[in-house]
């Protein structure tokens, strides 16, 4: 399997790595955190590191660490705007439970 990008998502990562003027892909990962165990990072990726798995969708690479790739495996990665709010969104179908603030999730 992999990480694969919504259009909404794919396009966003573009423009912002467009404005930012630098910049290789969308970096994933986890770390453990919050009521429920896991919290996602999401970082732009400037550089590539030696154990990094790499993704590409929609022409965005994704840099996800060894670790983390069996927690987020299958992720769907979208990027969505709610009024003045707009966040990268994830469909993990890993994923046993969620806090109530949707911050963090279990495996």
């Amino acid at each position: 399997m992999a990480i694969s990008l919504t259009p909404a998502a794919a396009e966003r990562v573009k423009g912002f790595i467009a404005a930012r003027g630098k910049g290789l892909g969308l970096r994933l990962g986890v770390r453990k955190t919050g009521c429920s165990g896991f919290a996602y990072v999401v970082n732009y990726a400037d550089d590539s590191q030696p154990r990094d798995l790499v993704f590409e969708d929609q022409g965005v690479k994704v840099f996800v660490d060894p670790e983390s790739l069996p927690l987020i495996n299958g992720t769907t990665v979208d990027f969505v705007k709610q009024g003045l709010n707009e966040a990268f969104r994830f469909h993990n179908p890993n994923i046993k439970g969620e806090c109530g603030c949707g911050e963090s999730f279990s495996v």
